[in-house]
């Protein structure tokens, strides 16, 4: 829906100008995280595949697995991205919403960025706490949005070990 979308567009402009570091986090590991291959990419959010028809560097793909009982759609990019277009999954990572007993999340680093992330392996007080706090105000407004907070659980269940 629009307002879906208008959401997820909200949380992208929070992450616009930030990044894991103080500085660029890339340098790290020379963008790992922005190489892939032709089935490797990051996971999209309900609808945001229409931000990319037509896109110049990167298609979208189904993923071959299901979240919520939909087929599940993958970004996949040539390598290197108009930042200021890149999905919100890119914006967001190394982090993972984590779904609580009691209903409340809390940000954890996520498990799947371990083979390509070093960040991941000094945990969350590596990460710029201005990072931290944006990326926990994105996930807040996406959790007032029904497809957003309803993804973010089927990912929570769906790779939660």
């Amino acid at each position: 829906t629009m307002h879906t979308q208008e959401t997820i567009l909200a949380a992208r402009a929070l992450l616009e100008q930030l990044t894991p570091l103080k500085t660029d986090c890339g340098r790290l590991c020379e963008g790992a995280c922005c190489r892939g291959d032709d089935t490797t990419g990051m996971l999209l959010f309900p609808g945001e595949e229409t931000l990319y028809e037509g896109c110049a560097f990167g298609s979208v793909i189904d993923a071959e697995f299901s979240l919520g009982g939909r087929p599940a759609k993958l970004f996949v990019c040539s390598g290197s991205c108009e930042r200021e277009n890149r999905p919100l999954a890119c914006r967001l990572f190394p982090l993972f919403l984590k779904f609580k007993e009691d209903g409340s999340t809390k940000l954890r680093m996520d498990n799947r960025a371990k083979s390509v992330c070093p960040l991941t392996d000094y945990g969350l007080s590596a990460l710029d706490p201005d990072f931290k706090q944006a990326a926990r105000r994105a996930y807040d407004l996406l959790l007032e949005d029904s497809a957003c907070r309803a993804y973010l659980k089927d990912l929570c269940d769906a790779f939660t070990l």
